[in-house]
């Protein structure tokens, strides 16, 4: 098969590139090893909340806010031309303290955030049950994030899927990438078992697998990193916000369920659902809210999250000509996924990158361990 770019990676990153290069006629093909959206983007929890989990010195930050900014264009535009509905939330975030070192930790986040301009309220206990009954009595506080918001995730890849094939883009399922094609030291395709596919332009966006793409003098050191997720079955729902604290969150869906997460774990790519990772998850949730051990819990799962050394992604050109990056997103691959899909997409066509990529330049590998800008919180 011949085409313009490939994109390795049937992901929310690699969908998004595929429906921006598609939308400007480039013939886009993108191979997946499984089915679409088969791994961290469907077994994610889909928070957009980079008030909530982006340090003030990490230089995640500039790109998780506009992310979050992307997403309030993308929903509408992507129902418009799909008929399909993300169900991006309006609701905001609560975070809670239930301890001294948890209310601590939100009065610096509320006052770095005050200083550069974000909106952030704080809220005191009874602010706090008062605008989400069903948490825990014990709170002592809280930050109310206005901004930061949900959507399904599972959705967000129906719908990138159903418009980058709209525009063009082909999609190939149930091929297992294992190697570039390079000729005379360029990029010149893939190779899948037999088949080959051409084209001058590779995207790498295969999640945690993204490290084992052959042929790469330079591949991106990424690790899968497996978080476990709960889902208890609520109707009416449970709550009317998005309500973290310091070690997890819960995430209400239209659907009626809750999502409760998550776990950080370094398994391989063993993506087993454990009784200590279910066990984890719902301490997480009965702090937060107690009711829950009422709860008929409906479901279970685990994915691999792609991570790196530093914490940070890998976006922007790779080692040879005409193969771009675009993975190690770790906890922030429905948040800024389409964003940096769209980035790359750009870089492909000759265009500047609306932030700084050289923090997540490949080449950072190459010069030493850098600081982590992980958050704390798992």
């Amino acid at each position: 098969m011949e085409a313009d770019v490939v994109i390795v990676g049937g992901g929310i990153v690699g969908l998004s590139a595929a429906r921006a290069l598609a939308g400007d006629g480039a013939r886009t093909v993108v191979i997946e090893r499984r089915r679409v959206g088969a791994e961290a983007s469907t077994a994610a929890a889909g928070m957009l909340a980079p008030q909530a989990e982006t340090p003030e010195d990490s230089p995640l930050l500039e790109l998780a806010l506009k992310g979050r900014d992307h997403h309030l264009a993308l929903a509408p535009a992507l129902e418009a031309e799909t008929g399909l509905s993300v169900d991006l939330a309006k609701c905001g975030l609560i975070e809670l303290a239930f301890t001294d070192e948890d209310r601590d930790r939100l009065e610096v986040r509320r006052a770095w955030q005050r200083r550069r301009g974000l909106t952030v309220e704080s809220l005191g206990p009874a602010e706090v049950r008062s605008a989400e009954p069903n948490v825990n009595p014990a709170v002592r506080g809280g930050l109310y994030i206005s901004g930061d918001r949900c959507v399904d995730n599972v959705r967000l890849v129906r719908a990138l899927a159903a418009s980058a094939v709209a525009r063009g883009a082909s999609i190939v399922t149930g091929r297992p990438v294992t190697e570039l094609v390079i000729e005379r030291g360029t990029v010149a395709g893939v190779r899948a078992a037999t088949e080959v596919f051409h084209a001058p332009v590779v995207i790498n966006a295969m999640g945690a697998w993204a490290g084992l793409l052959g042929g790469d003098p330079l591949p991106p050191p990424v690790e899968p990193v497996r978080g476990h997720i709960v889902a208890f079955d609520m109707a009416p729902a449970l709550l009317r916000h998005v309500v973290c604290s310091p070690r997890g969150y819960l995430v209400p869906r239209a659907d009626g369920r809750t999502l409760a997460g998550s776990t950080t774990e370094r398994a391989g790519f063993d993506k087993v659902v454990t009784a200590a990772g279910l066990a984890a998850v719902l301490a997480i949730a009965l702090e937060i809210a107690p009711i829950l051990g009422d709860v008929r819990v409906a479901d279970s799962w685990a994915g691999l999250r792609p991570g790196t050394p530093d914490g940070l992604p890998v976006v922007g050109p790779g080692a040879l000509p005409g193969l771009f990056h675009a993975t190690g997103l770790y906890r922030n691959g429905i948040l800024m996924g389409p964003l940096v899909g769209e980035i790359v997409a750009g870089l492909v066509r000759g265009q500047a990158s609306p932030v700084d990529l050289a923090p997540f330049a490949v080449t950072r590998f190459t010069a030493g361990p850098a600081r982590s800008t992980r958050p704390a919180t798992s």
